[in-house]
């Protein structure tokens, strides 16, 4: 029978190294944590973004969000433009230099992923994993389970 709380524990030990690992070499390189290069990616990803749409993605609160961002904003690197659909809401794009410190940042995230996460695993071995992982993300996000509160 396999040993699910020590799945559990593998899972969430890599997870938390492999995103130190990256996030060291974002800092070293490109002076970027990399909670900012994860909110810089999902705003450009996005043709209208929130920040509650940047805090469901990432499953933190809004406030913490909504921190993070003015961060992101007191940097230059993103702004807020008024939701012509909301007027309650912001929608968030990059600036000039916050689309130039991503397209930087983003060969050396994707260099990272490639030593951690594929070189160790065969092909196949990866497409389940991903499989694998996005299954478990749905069922939680499904279930909407454990979204923060507040």
């Amino acid at each position: 029978m396999t040993d699910l709380p020590q799945v559990f524990m593998d899972l969430v030990r890599y997870e938390t190294r492999l995103y130190n690992v990256l996030g060291e070499r974002l800092r070293a390189e490109h002076s970027l944590t990399m909670g900012q290069f994860e909110f810089l990616r999902i705003i450009d990803s996005r043709d209208a973004c929130r920040v509650n749409d940047l805090a469901e993605e990432a499953a933190i609160t809004v406030g913490a969000t909504s921190k993070a961002v003015d961060r992101l904003e007191a940097a230059g690197w993103v702004v807020r433009r008024p939701n012509p659909s909301n007027r309650r809401s912001s929608l968030l794009e990059l600036t000039p230099d916050g689309a130039k410190l991503l397209t930087a940042a983003t060969p050396t995230f994707e260099d990272g992923l490639r030593s951690w996460l594929a070189e160790p695993l065969t092909a196949g071995s990866l497409k389940q994993l991903a499989s694998t992982v996005a299954l478990l993300r749905r069922t939680l996000e499904d279930a909407s389970a454990g979204m923060p509160a507040g």
